[in-house]
C-alpha cells in the first residue's frame, strides 16, 4: 500500500494544490510562521526531515559508489547546474518577468534535484542507482552551487546574500543530510525498517509545502496566472528536453539518459520555496509584494515537473 501511494505521488500533488486552491488553511499553516518546533519556522523543520529522511535511505558506500559510474554521474551533475539555472535566466530575461517572479524562477532553477525524480526513475525503467546518486551528488553540490548561481543570476534583479543563502542551504540540508546518514550507518536495521514509509513521507511534506505556498499566494497567482504557469512549465519543458539531448550528445545510453532528463527536469521544489520564504532572502526585494511573490515559482514548479515527468514515465514504461 505504501509503494502503491508513493508511485502515485503526481495525483497526490495535483490533488493537494487544488485542495490548497480551495481550502488554503488547511496548508498555510506550514508557510506563514507562526508556527514554530524546536525553536525554529515550522517550514525550516519540514525541509530538514526532507532531507533527513534522504540520509536514512543511504550509506557511506553509496557515496562511494558514484565512482563507478563517472561519465554517467557527471553528466548529470553538469546538466543540472548548467542547463536549468540558464534556462531560469533566459526565461525570466525573455519573458521580461518583473521581480518576485524573476528571482523565484532563478533560484528554484538553481536547486538540486528532488527525491521524487527516484520514483519516476523507476516508473520510466531508467537507472535508479544513477538517480539516486545523482540526486544525493547534486544535493551536496547544491550546498555551494546554489548560492553562486543565484547570486549570479539572480542579482540582476536582487542583491542576493550568498553568504546568508549559503547558511540556510547547509543547515536545511547538509546537517540533516549527513545526520540521517550517520544513523543509517549506525542502526542500519531500524533505517531499514523506515525505509519504505520514508519517500512517501518525503512526499507528503512537499505536498503540504507546496499546498501552502499556493494557499497562501492564492491572490497573487490569480493576478499573475498567465506569466508564472508559462514560465515554469517553459523552465521544465527546457529541462526534460536538454537533458535528454545532452544525455545522448555525451554518448549515454537511452536508459541513462532517461535518468539525466528525469533528473535535471525535476527539481526540489520545496527546497527553492523555503529558501525564497528565508527572511534573509525576502529582506532583499524592492517592496512586500515582490517578496511575497518570489516563492510562488517554485511551487508551482512541483505542479509542471510531476505532470510532464509522470507522462514522460508512462511514455517511456510502455516503450520497455
Amino acid at each position: 500500500m505504501l509503494r502503491r501511494l508513493t508511485n502515485n505521488f503526481a495525483p497526490l500533488t495535483l490533488a493537494g494544490v487544488a485542495l490548497a486552491w480551495f481550502v488554503p488553511g488547511a496548508f498555510t499553516w506550514v508557510t506563514d510562521g507562526s508556527h514554530r518546533l524546536l525553536g525554529q519556522p515550522l517550514l525550516s523543520v519540514f525541509l530538514g526531515l526532507i532531507m533527513l529522511a534522504m540520509g536514512l535511505t543511504l550509506r557511506f558506500a553509496d557515496f562511494r559508489a558514484l565512482a563507478t559510474m563517472p561519465r554517467a554521474f557527471l553528466v548529470g551533475v553538469v546538466g543540472q547546474f548548467a542547463i536549468m539555472p540558464l534556462a531560469g535566466f533566459a526565461i525570466a530575461r525573455g519573458m521580461g518577468l518583473e521581480q518576485g517572479l524573476a528571482v523565484g524562477l532563478i533560484l528554484v532553477a538553481c536547486c538540486p534535484g528532488g527525491t521524487a525524480s527516484n520514483i519516476v526513475t523507476y516508473l520510466a525503467k531508467g537507472n535508479v542507482a544513477l538517480s539516486v546518486a545523482m540526486t544525493m551528488a547534486s544535493t551536496l553540490v547544491a550546498i555551494a552551487a546554489t548560492p553562486l548561481l543565484a547570486g549570479a543570476l539572480a542579482g540582476a534583479y536582487v542583491d542576493i546574500n550568498r553568504w546568508s543563502l549559503f547558511a540556510d542551504m547547509v543547515s536545511i540540508v547538509l546537517v540533516p543530510l549527513i545526520a540521517g546518514t550517520v544513523l543509517s550507518e549506525l542502526l542500519p536495521r531500524a533505517a531499514k525498517a523506515v525505509g519504505e514509509v520514508l519517500p512517501l513521507v518525503a512526499i507528503v511534506l512537499v505536498i503540504l509545502i507546496v499546498g501552502g505556498i499556493v494557499g497562501g499566494a492564492k491572490d497573487l497567482i490569480r493576478a499573475h496566472a498567465g506569466a508564472l504557469l508559462i514560465a515554469t512549465f517553459l523552465l521544465h519543458l527546457m529541462g526534460f528536453g536538454f537533458g535528454y539531448a545532452f544525455a545522448r550528445l555525451m554518448g549515454l545510453a537511452s536508459r541513462e539518459a532517461r535518468t539525466v532528463c528525469i533528473e535535471v527536469g525535476m527539481q526540489n521544489s520545496g527546497l527553492g520555496s523555503g529558501l525564497a520564504k528565508a527572511p534573509s532572502f525576502a529582506a532583499q526585494f524592492s517592496s512586500t509584494t515582490q517578496a511575497a511573490l518570489a516563492p510562488v515559482p517554485a511551487a508551482l514548479s512541483a505542479v509542471w515537473h510531476v505532470c510532464i515527468g509522470s507522462l514522460l514515465a508512462s511514455w517511456w514504461r510502455r516503450r520497455g
